[in-house]
């Protein structure tokens, strides 16, 4: 049997095999209110009955003021828990497990007025965001805990914090982004702080059982912004603050995403992170960049460097590549990393839009 096809956990979570869909923004809720549509449940059907053994939802809205971009998908009310719930089940009844994953976009939120940490305004964003409240900061926190708790009623199977790519948690981590001098801003420890008070909160909310994990940039990749040795010591302490698992990134914005994966010397390019991270902790580890062929993904679950495989672009070019591979069709995903799946039209939604190789 081939490791990629073995069961493991993420906290009490088991999942029939290593392979997870990482978040992917899918475009595909009213563009209103955020709810989900028959467009969204359809693609996360697709995606358990070909095989994936987790799926991550794209990253859910929490509040408002959290609102990334145009139809993204809302849980930042109850009244969007039913039809959330619809989607679960269907996921569910289909055979697969999905978790939600859950964000607040901050600085890089398409919105009038943006948020971060600390004023800052940069050429990456489209406007400048102005500094946070201390009020603002505990009633974001709260939206993260309820954001959890409407997930856990919803059915998802478990929750993922979103701190990577310069979102909000990654800004709070961020030198670069969180210049603050009272108590959530500083030395690594207070800059830590609201990472900290969002997983005290929702663990206290959902219970020891539930299964909560974090996807964390472990460095900004840039000057002035976390270090990649600031990371790993962040990881080293996520096993306290009760998390079950790390889908270990980089970067922020455009710069988390590598172009052009036409080789095997091309995946896996996070990898280096994944080896730091599991020298730092022991919980679950699950690798993501540019992962692609079957060989790869072996070897790097044979080396102990990572527990699961995460991957998103090939599912969008094959949602059933994880079936193919396990029936031995194929050995290698045809997506080559061109970032053609993104939306660009409302009602659009994502989808592979290169041409087909020649054969």
């Amino acid at each position: 049997m081939s490791l990629l096809f073995t069961p493991a956990k993420i906290g009490n979570l088991e999942i029939p095999n290593r392979i997870i869909r990482s978040a992917t923004a899918e475009c595909m809720a009213d563009n209103l209110d955020g709810h989900p549509t028959e467009q969204l449940k359809s693609l996360w059907v697709d995606l358990a009955k070909g095989g994936t053994g987790l799926i991550i939802s794209g990253h859910l809205y929490i509040h408002p003021s959290g609102k990334c971009h145009n139809e993204m998908t809302g849980i930042y009310a109850d009244e969007l828990i039913p039809a959330l719930s619809a989607c679960v089940d269907a996921v569910h009844q289909a055979g697969g497990k999905i978790a939600a994953q859950i964000n607040h976009g901050g600085m890089q939120c398409d919105l009038e007025e943006t948020i971060a940490p600390s004023a800052i305004d940069d050429n990456f964003l489209k406007q400048p965001a102005r500094e946070m409240t201390t009020v603002e900061i505990e009633m974001v926190i709260d939206a993260f805990v309820q954001a959890a708790r409407r997930a856990k009623e919803a059915g998802f199977d478990a929750v993922q914090i979103h701190s990577a790519h310069g979102y909000l948690i990654s800004q709070f981590n961020s030198p670069y982004v969180n210049k603050r001098t009272d108590e959530w801003g500083g030395d690594l420890q207070r800059r830590t702080r609201f990472l900290r008070e969002v997983t005290r909160a929702i663990r206290e909310q959902v219970g020891t059982t539930y299964p909560v994990f974090i996807k964390f940039g472990i460095e900004d990749g840039k000057e002035g912004g976390l270090t990649v040795e600031e990371g790993a010591e962040i990881i080293s302490t996520m096993e306290d603050m009760g998390l079950d698992g790390i889908e270990v990134s980089g970067g922020v914005g455009v710069s988390s995403v590598r172009k052009g994966i036409r080789n095997a010397t091309r995946e896996a390019y996070f990898r280096p992170f994944i080896q730091l991270a599991r020298r730092s902790t022991n919980l679950p580890l699950i690798i993501v960049g540019g992962m692609r062929s079957k060989a790869v993904m072996e070897e790097v679950l044979s080396s102990g460097d990572a527990d699961f495989i995460s991957m998103c672009r090939p599912l969008i070019n094959e949602p059933n590549f994880p079936n193919l591979l396990k029936e031995g069709k194929i050995e290698t995903s045809e997506c080559i990393s061109s970032s053609n799946c993104w939306a660009k039209n409302l009602g659009e939604g994502i989808a592979c839009k290169c041409p087909p190789l020649k054969s």
